[in-house]
């Protein structure tokens, strides 16, 4: 893995070339480019989309992307985009942490992908999927790409050192990346790994607008980070695979050099990564929970204004200074599905149970809140000043969608915890209508 630089910047035009004036002066597609390069434009939104949403980007590479063979239909393991397959099920729902590959297992990041839940369809280009994927191996001479939509990659255990068209990312756990549609990639990994993985299908996400909380809060755009160009110039004679997800199938096309073998690229449609530690958190200073809305670090807004199709949001150490106000997050039910992830530590509303590494799924209007233990010790709590999720990183998928559980989430995987629903049947009466004050 080579040093890894970058840029910093989120939605901005940037310009980054591995070779001294490899990127044309003025022109985009001049007659003939630098070094014998070939122009090839990238868009991750339609030709005619407004400026403040277009997003393209020019690559000047060594060859075309379209010299490799005929796609091929291939197997694509615990992948689907099937949401009939299970009855629908409004239960509370619960994952203990789901498999590692062990050494051995050879398989690699595309290899070990699963699907456990999801809502809408990649042919018309809406909807949403919630994936986990484990893998032992690197991927070697293969890259992938998602025709269908972005990923929103959240590793749990392992770092993952992934190389693109647009050049080199080493992403860390508690560090995100995106890796928007169409854009190549390959992972490699130093252990096995594992992690979380949002897709969307409609739009790409963009930082959420932050109205009377004024400037700088929440993520700032600087923290956003961008490879700089990276090439290399391999013919591989065993051949190269190009792994294609399209319309939520894998297909596989041969061809005879590495696809890493951009050598500049300018434009506005790059990969990212972003560290969840510089994350500026905005809480309540008086009394009652401001709406977990705050914690919101990349959303993927829906046509219904406010409404998202997919918001990730986190809950990361803070200090909790409320007064007369029930700490923990309280009962609730929603008209959006909650999809929760553990990175490390305990989450402070389900300290037993929620592992790193597990899930747990809270669908439309399904209520849900703290444990028996969780209710009764913030009910009795000293209402000082203190610090909330201390060496804790908790992570929620939330969707306007109502997400319908695949064969694998639902049991092939074989880590539902089926006694989730009894964490809430030890919570007692406490009514006393002669007695107003608790």
């Amino acid at each position: 893995m080579a040093e890894l630089k970058y840029m910093s910047g989120f939605g901005n035009e940037f310009a980054s070339e591995a070779v001294l004036d490899a990127l044309p002066k003025g022109q985009n597609a001049p007659q003939k480019c630098p070094y014998g390069l070939y122009a090839e434009q990238l868009s991750g939104t339609a030709f005619t989309a407004t400026r403040e949403y277009n997003c393209r980007s020019w690559l000047y590479r060594i060859r075309p992307s379209a010299v490799h063979k005929p796609f091929e239909k291939i197997a694509q393991g615990d992948l689907t985009h099937s949401w009939d397959d299970c009855d629908p099920n409004p239960n509370q729902l619960r994952w203990k942490p789901f498999d590692i590959p062990p050494e051995g297992s050879n398989i690699d990041f595309t290899q070990g992908l699963h699907t456990i839940c999801g809502a809408g369809d990649p042919h018309t280009r809406h909807g949403v999927a919630i994936h986990v994927y484990g893998c032992d191996i690197s991927m070697k001479d293969k890259c992938f790409y998602n025709a269908d939509g972005d990923f929103l990659i959240v590793p749990q255990k392992g770092t993952l050192m992934i190389t693109t068209e647009f050049g080199k990312m080493e992403v860390k756990p508690n560090e995100i990346c995106i890796i928007q549609q169409g854009i190549r990639y390959s992972v490699e990994i130093s252990e096995p790994s594992r992690g979380y993985i949002l897709e969307v299908f409609d739009a790409h996400f963009v930082l959420p607008n932050l109205g009377p909380i004024g400037a700088n809060g929440l993520a700032n755009p600087r923290d956003f980070l961008t490879p700089v160009a990276w090439y290399e110039d391999r013919d591989v004679e065993s051949g190269f695979s190009v792994i294609s997800k399209y319309q939520g199938k894998l297909f596989k096309a041969i061809q005879g050099h590495s696809a890493f073998d951009v050598v500049a690229w300018h434009g506005n449609y790059a990969p990212y990564k972003y560290d969840l530690n510089c994350f500026n958190v905005v809480n309540t200073v008086s009394f009652d929970h401001i709406d977990p809305s705050v914690f919101t670090v990349l959303t993927c807004p829906s046509l219904r204004p406010g409404t998202a199709i997919a918001d990730f949001v986190i809950f990361p150490p803070r200090w909790s200074v409320a007064e007369n106000t029930f700490r923990p997050p309280y009962y609730h039910r929603n008209c959006m599905s909650e999809f929760m992830g553990l990175i490390f530590g305990k989450y402070e509303a389900k300290e037993e149970g929620f592992a790193p590494g597990g899930a747990s799924l809270h669908s439309m209007m399904t209520p849900h809140g703290p444990d028996r233990d969780c209710f009764e010790k913030a009910t009795e709590a000293d209402l000082k000043p203190q610090r909330v999720a201390d060496g804790t990183m908790a992570f929620m998928f939330e969707s306007s969608m109502s997400m319908a559980l695949t064969n694998w989430g639902n049991e092939t995987c074989q880590k539902v915890d089926h006694d989730y629903y009894k964490v809430w049947q030890p919570l007692q009466k406490h009514f006393d209508p002669n007695r107003k004050t608790p």
